[in-house]
Formats: C-alpha cells, structure tokens, sequence
C-alpha cells in the first residue's frame, strides 16, 4: 500500500511536469507557424526570394558607420554636416544589390578561376583590404610594399624568421580578402556581361545619325498659355476622371506610399534670449580683462568657448575681429560682434615677427653609433650629397625640404619652440633636431621665409541658440493645436489659422527622412522618426503627436497628418496629383480655345505669330535629336514628321504652335560606329538595379528594426 501511495503521489507532480512539457511544446509551435504566418522577423527587405537579413543590415549600418567617422577626420570640412539619416536606406540598397547580384551570378554560373584571382590581387589588385593588410605589416616592422611581398612574409613566415602564430591573425586576414577578391571579380564579370547585353544594332546606330543629320529649317510661332483661368476652363469631374486615366501611368509608385500633411517648426532664439545672451557677453569682457575667462567654469557652462589663437596678417579673416586685432594696443579688450547669430570677444595680446617656413637639409641616422661622427662630418663640411655614401644603409638624407611653421589656423607644430630656436641660432650649422634610441635627426637651415608679423590673441565665441523655455514655449503651442486638432482634415484646414506652414509630402519606407524639397536629397535633421510614426503606425486621417529635432544650432518640432494610403498609383485626390492633372485639362481647353482663334489666320507663320501677339522665331537646323528651342516632345515629333511648305497649327503641353517646314537639309558628319554604339548606349541609359529587381515588388520591412518614440 505505501509503494502504491508513493506512486499516486508521484503521478501528480508527473502530469504537472507533462503538462508543462506539452504547453512549451505547443507554444513553440504557435511561435514557429507565427513566423510562418507573418512573414520572417528577420528580414529588413525583400525582392522575390531575395532577402536582407537583420544581422547582415546591423554589420553593414556599423561599416557604414566607422566609413564615415574616418571620412570626417580625413576630410571634415565636407563630410562634418553628412546626414547619417540616410545611412539605413544606404544599407539596405547596398545590400540588396549586392543579394540580387550575387543570386545572379550564381544562377548563371560564373566562377572566378585561380589565374584571374592572382591577376586580381598580385598584378592589378582591386579589393581595398590588400591596402589594410600592407599598412598593418608594416605597422608591426614587417617592411612590405607589394601583395606579393606581403604574401610571402604571410604563407612562408619561418623563411623571414617570424613564427606561424605571428602571422596567423594576417593569414585569417588574408584569406577573407582573398574570398572577398573573387566575389568581386564576380561580380564585375557579371556587370560586364549584363551591360553587354546593351547594344545597339545596325539600324538603331544608323537612326541616331540620321536624327542628327537630317535637319529643316522651321519657322515657329508660340503662344504660351500662361495663366490659365479656372473661371473660363473650370474642368468637370468627369474631365478630370478622363485624364487622370489618360496618364495614371506617370503616378505609378514602386512602394507602398502615405501622403502627410507636415509641419516643421524652426525655433529661433527669443528676444529674452538675445537679452541674455547681451549681458553674458558683458560678463565674458570683463572675464578677459581679469585674465580668467579660460578657467571661468560658468562661462563654459554657458556654452562660450575661448580659443587662443597665433595668426599671419594675411590668415585673419577679413572684419571686425581682423580690424581690431592689428590696430588695438596690447591688453585690449572688446565685444566686436554682438547680433542674432551670438557674439565674439577679443582680447589683443603680443605682436612678434617671426618667420613662417624654413628650408632644412634633414639627414637621418640609423642607430647612435653613427651620430657623432656623422654630425661633426657635416660640420666640418662634408656635403650632403656624399654623406649618405659612407654609410647608405643607415644614414638617408632630404635636401632642401621646405617646412611650413604657420598655416592658416597657425602654427603648425612641425617643430616646437625649442627646436626652431637652436636651428636659427645654429649659425649655419647642423644640430641634433631628435634623438631616440633608434635613431637621431640631424638638420640645419639652408634658407628661410622673410619674417611675418604673428598676432596672437584670445577669441572668446558663443553661438546663440534659443532657451529651454523658449523650445517649452513652442512645444506647448504646438501641443496645444494638436489637441484641438485630431484629424487630418483639421490638422490641414487650421494650420494656417496657428500660423503654421503645412507641406504635403509623400513618403514610403524607403524615404530616409521627410525632405525639404520634393526629390531632393535634403531632409529636416531627426525627421526620421517622423517617417517611422507614419509608415509604421499612421492610418489615414491619423495626427502624431510632436517630434523634436535636437539639432543644437537650429531645434526644430514636427508634426504629421497622414491624408492617405495607397499602393500602386497616386490617387487623384492626391492634392499634387489634382492640381496636375486639373492644369492640363485646362490648358488642354484653352488650347482648343486658341486653335479656334488662330485657325483662320494661318495662312503664314508670320500671320498666325500676329495673331497670337508674338514675334516668329527660325531654326534653320532644327534636329529631332537635339532641338532646346521647341520643349514639348510631341511637337517636336510632329515637326520631325512634316514636309515642307503646309504650316501646322498644334497645340502642345505648355502653348500653341503654328510652324511652317521650309526646307530639309542633311548635313555632312562623318558616321562612326564606335560614336553611335556609344550615344545608343547613354541614350538607354541602363540602371543594373532595376534590371536585376526586374518586375518583382521591393518589401522594404527597414522601420520595423529602427527606433522611434
């Protein structure tokens, strides 16, 4: 009876455990089908069986990263102000062409063969890496200056007296380089191949020359339509049901797309902060006077910034600063710009003559054992030239070289005060510049710069931003009309009331940020995450709450409405795509007005060009290729199309024509095959993207996996 007791008691904590078992079981399996369901949650983009995995998106955002952080320090002038918010679709199209690319490539088969790679990576290297691996082999004293060499040191390191496990991290390197050459050749072999499919035959080269050849002599007269009045040409519905049919196809999307209602609030500083920051730069003054402005903690708390500057007359920029550094007296202090942008401080310090650039001869010896010797050899006047001879393993010589002391953001520090101070007073002779246990520099002046006067100076500067109130201020305003305005059709109706500027804007997932100008690659800085909100979260008629862009010169708030959805065309009411679209209905019915007009006064180009008010114009080598005076391209095509002598009245996009052909002409060009083969070629104007995507729809999942509030 106790075994049986044991057992029953034993059997509940079983079918517990059971139970638990089952439940994981069946929740994994939810969890799997999910995934199956929804699609995979991994995937940043897809095009067909293409995909972008997350991992893959993350290694390259962060290589894109560290690619611009060097590209800042090497050149910061330009890329200081680079948006990064472009860098996620950068990514994903890198990516993605990459994916359909490589997909290509395997589905055609090509391989890269061991004599193409050593070509590639010997004889004309192409992959970046070989550059990395030469400059970390000889940042560890392995002297390399070719791949081969660094091959060599790389697969052979006990013929160099290195060990394997020296050399492994750099033969793990070079193997990935190595892989990473042949998927670029690939990948140029492919690119190759698929832009060869590009050619032009016979006729298509030969209807390119004749279209530049054959020209005519064409009178025009053109009456602009301008203004156009709704009053007179009001279109109907149905009128403009009609043509937006007629020319959907110019409003198809690639994406699923939102048009926004957008509001960007640029918050300038406040008359309180203009005050404000008036009164601190008195304090700023009187901190220069007392000699204590660099070391003045509330100074730099309030964003003032002290620079201590050594300048060439001709390196001081032109204005105020400028005037009163060379002509106030030593000690001067003086608020010399105070206005909306901030304000600059100057307090004048000593004026010396020195010179700006020195002309050496530089010889440097290897080891200390040669020093000595070297250094009283040249002294007692042996050349430079034949010095090096005595010993040209270790000592190696630069005549003449000239070294800049002062630039135009001062002073260089190529060789500090000690140094420039025993080469001037050397007398002519060299002296030991530097001196390690390696070796020492030996140099003296051959000539120098004529003395320049170097100013040098305190420069105090504050940049004047608005106040955490004045941004409060602002965002309560906004805050407030969002809360009385929760639908689009409010948000756009009463905007203006609030004295807001509302911009209408279409964006898809692949939009980097919302954009100043429509098609233009300049976006409202951190307006991403507006992007986000709207792709992500908005549905029609939606209103979001307020963005803040923390851009420490110029603070913006953002707003959005999303007016509507749509994923294969534009729709109509689309309030860009309806005025487009109700414009060229009524241009379309003054033209018929015009044609009316004009019809019976047509007998001339002269005549009808009376009738219309306007001058008439010749083109005596009017070309169907390349013809800038007539812009519509349906008229052009129907001046291509014309004999001489009847004059045409037609109406076009932007006026009426009436044009007269008076006579054809083929001018005399010599025909190259090579020049028309080419001209076909920019004429298709081939993009590899698109004829890798084909016709299959671009998923582009991005701001599913970019954070937002």
């Amino acid at each position: 009876m106790a075994t049986l007791e044991k057992i029953r008691s034993k059997s509940v904590l079983l079918i517990v455990v059971i139970g638990v078992a089952l439940l994981a079981f069946i929740i994994g399996d939810a969890i799997t089908n999910s995934r199956n369901l929804f699609g995979d949650q991994t995937t940043v983009a897809k095009v067909g069986g293409t995909k972008i995995d997350y991992t893959d998106y993350q290694r390259k955002r962060e290589e894109l990263n560290s690619q611009l952080e060097t590209a800042r320090r090497q050149n910061p002038a330009q890329f200081a102000n680079y948006d990064t918010q472009v860098l996620p679709q950068m990514a994903v199209d890198q990516l993605m062409g990459d994916a359909l690319l490589d997909k290509a490539i395997s589905n055609a088969g090509i391989q890269t063969s061991p004599t193409q790679l050593s070509y590639y990576i010997f004889d004309q290297p192409i992959n970046p890496r070989l550059s990395e691996i030469l400059q970390q082999l000889n940042a560890a004293n392995i002297a390399v200056s070719t791949p081969r060499e660094a091959y060599q040191y790389i697969t052979n390191p006990t013929q160099y007296g290195l060990t394997e496990a020296e050399m492994a991290p750099f033969q793990q390197y070079w193997v990935v380089m190595q892989n990473e050459t042949a998927k670029l050749v690939n990948r140029n072999t492919y690119q190759r191949l698929l832009m060869g499919t590009i050619k032009a035959n016979d006729l298509d080269k030969k209807a390119l020359y004749n279209d530049y050849v054959s020209t005519k002599n064409v009178s025009v007269a053109f009456k602009p339509y301008g203004d156009v009045s709704d009053e007179k040409y009001a279109p109907t519905e149905k009128e403009i049901r009609e043509e937006y049919n007629n020319v959907k196809g110019q409003y198809k999307v690639d994406e699923p797309t939102k048009e926004i209602a957008f509001i960007a609030v640029t918050i300038g500083p406040s008359d309180a902060d203009k005050e404000a920051a008036s009164q601190l730069a008195q304090q700023t003054a009187a901190a220069l006077r007392n000699g204590d402005a660099s070391s003045n903690k509330e100074l730099r708390k309030e964003g003032v910034v002290v620079t201590h500057r050594k300048l060439r007359e001709k390196d001081l920029k032109s204005g105020a600063v400028k005037n009163f550094v060379t002509t106030a007296p030593k000690d001067s202090v003086e608020i010399v710009t105070d206005n909306i942008q901030g304000f600059t401080v100057v307090k004048v310090g000593q004026r010396k003559s020195e010179v700006d650039s020195l002309q050496l001869n530089i010889v440097q010896v290897a080891g200390e054992g040669l020093v000595a010797t070297t250094l009283a050899s040249l002294n007692q006047g042996v050349s430079i030239d034949s010095i090096s001879s005595t010993s040209p393993d270790s000592i190696f010589v630069q005549k003449e070289q000239w070294l800049t002391l002062y630039n135009a953001n001062g002073a260089t520090g190529a060789l500090d005060n000690n140094q420039i101070d025993s080469l001037m007073n050397a007398g002519g002779k060299y002296i030991t510049l530097l001196s390690t246990p390696q070796g020492s520099v030996l140099a003296k002046v051959t000539e120098k710069s004529a003395p320049k006067t170097i100013y040098e100076f305190e420069e105090v500067n504050y940049d004047l931003k608005p106040s955490t109130a004045t941004v409060s201020e602002a965002r309560t305003k906004l805050e407030d009309f969002l809360a009385a305005n929760e639908t689009a059709t409010l948000f756009e109706e009463n905007a203006p009331k609030e004295g807001y500027t509302v911009k209408n804007v279409d964006l898809n997932a692949s939009t980097p940020a919302v954009p100043r100008v429509a098609g233009m690659q300049s976006f409202y800085p951190d307006s991403r995450q507006v992007v986000r909100w709207v792709m992500m979260d908005g549905k029609p008629g939606q209103v979001s709450h307020v963005y803040e862009s923390k851009d420490a010169n110029s603070p913006a708030l953002y707003a959005a409405a999303v007016i509507s959805s749509f994923d294969e065309y534009v729709p109509l009411n689309n309030s860009e795509v309806l005025n487009s679209v109700s414009d060229r209905v009524r241009k379309s019915k003054a033209a018929e007005d015009l044609m009316g007009a004009y019809s019976s006064q047509t007998s001339t180009v002269e005549t009808a060009a009376t009738a219309m008010g306007v001058e008439p114009r010749n083109n005596p080598t009017f070309r169907f290729a390349r013809n800038p005076q007539v812009r519509d391209a349906a008229v052009v095509g129907q001046i291509s199309g014309t004999q001489p002598g009847e004059v045409v009245l037609v109406k076009g996009d932007s006026g009426v024509y009436a044009f007269q052909v008076v006579s054809e002409n083929t001018e005399n060009f010599p025909y190259t095959d090579a020049q028309y083969e080419q001209q076909y070629f920019q004429f298709v104007n081939p993009n590899l993207g698109e004829m890798l995507k084909g016709s299959k729809n671009f998923k582009n999942n991005i701001y599913k996996f970019e954070a937002g509030d």
